[in-house]
């Protein structure tokens, strides 16, 4: 009889759930539908500013104004070149109008094919290029004092590495090396400007961090553990630098469509995992890869949306701390500050993912229809 009232407890209690997941789901799909209208603007006007930039670049020669005195931005690189670079590659050309000097960086100049191939005309004018591995102390202190008068106004952190699979398989020195990039290097550039900003008393530091600094998500546990470090470093450095008159943004894209996502999923199913049980393999490469895929699909945006997003938050007046680029995680976001004991986040994505994949696939569907081939690859910036 004690068995019999526990399963039924527990029947109850998984009925709940799954009514609450149910219902979770469609207030989302409402608020997709209501944003039907303005996505299709959004994707007139992204049409409207890509003609724009065509027509731009048709003219010859291009109109550049003098490089101002104190505009300098450096972009930082990344261990892992693909990823970080094909976002940072986006921004030259939409910068390319404006008055001031532009310092992008790579740890490995020979890598520079693609970088000078989007800056165009504008490298050697309003561009240039230095090296920088923000792994090292004394690379980072070289590229800022190369800087005339050590003058930057806005500094942009956009160096990041990716590390994905059951954490038994990852060793400790993997760990350490995408901390020292997604965390220390941000710490360590930041900490090279910021005495100078102090006494100008003005500047910008704009960190490139992800959803996943908000949100954990299963099997990207270090990388999610080194964006959770980086935010919190940022949420209380931030207090501190409005005394000086400097503000600290960060850009929290979701998933991004870059030749790097694509591969990595390709090798990681392909890869063997010693020490990992059977099971959490299994979960992860037949459940988890097929769920992330249709999570990309749905919601990915390109390089170019980010840097849409990234270049609205240096031109605000006031720009904002946190800057969510796609509108379609701020529910799922939601949950997590929805329950302060954090079940309600947790017990949902498990459902979605082990109990309820069917029914997520078919969101992830709905998702792809809502945000058709031309509005789905897009940028929600903020106002």
């Amino acid at each position: 009889m004690k068995r019999s009232v526990t399963m039924y407890k527990q029947a109850r209690m998984d009925s709940a759930e799954s009514s609450s997941l149910t219902s979770i789901l469609q207030r989302l799909e409402a608020r997709l539908s209501q944003q039907e209208d303005f996505q299709k603007a959004l994707a007139s006007h992204m049409v409207q500013v890509s003609t724009q930039v065509q027509d731009l670049r048709s003219s010859s020669p291009w109109t550049i104004p003098p490089p101002g005195p104190s505009a300098s931005i450096p972009v930082p690189p990344t261990s892992m070149p693909v990823r970080s670079q094909e976002i940072k590659l986006a921004p030259p050309d939409r910068y390319s109008g404006e008055p001031g000097l532009f310092i992008a960086t790579m740890r490995d100049l020979k890598k520079k094919d693609k970088l000078l191939e989007a800056a165009g005309d504008v490298y050697g004018k309003t561009l240039m290029l230095l090296p920088l591995d923000v792994c090292s102390d004394e690379s980072v202190r070289q590229c800022i004092n190369s800087v005339k008068d050590r003058h930057i106004d806005i500094l942009i952190n956009n160096a990041g590495v990716g590390l994905l699979g059951p954490v038994e398989s990852i060793s400790i020195e993997e760990m350490k090396r995408v901390f020292d990039t997604n965390f220390f290097g941000v710490v360590r550039m930041i900490k090279e400007v910021m005495p100078d900003m102090k006494k100008r008393r003005s500047g910008h530091i704009v960190v490139m961090s992800s959803v996943m600094g908000l949100q954990g998500v299963v099997f990207n546990d270090v990388y999610t553990a080194s964006k959770f470090a980086m935010e919190g470093f940022c949420e209380s450095m931030a207090v501190q630098l409005l005394k000086f008159n400097i503000r600290l943004s960060m850009i929290e894209p979701g998933p991004v469509h870059t030749e790097f996502e694509t591969k990595m999923m390709e090798e990681v199913a392909k890869m063997e995992y010693p020490g990992v049980d059977a099971d959490t393999i299994r979960y992860f490469k037949d459940v988890y890869l097929p769920s992330s895929i249709d999570i990309f699909e749905a919601m990915g945006q390109t390089p170019e949306d980010i840097a849409k997003c990234t270049k609205k938050v240096i031109e605000s007046d006031s720009p904002r701390f946190r800057n969510l680029t796609n509108s379609l995680y701020t529910p799922i976001v939601a949950l997590k500050y929805a329950d302060e004991t954090g079940g309600l986040s947790v017990n949902t994505f498990y459902n979605l993912l082990f109990n309820f994949g069917p029914l997520m696939h078919i969101t992830m569907n709905i998702l792809k229809c809502l945000t058709c081939s031309c509005l789905r690859r897009r940028t929600i910036s903020p106002d």
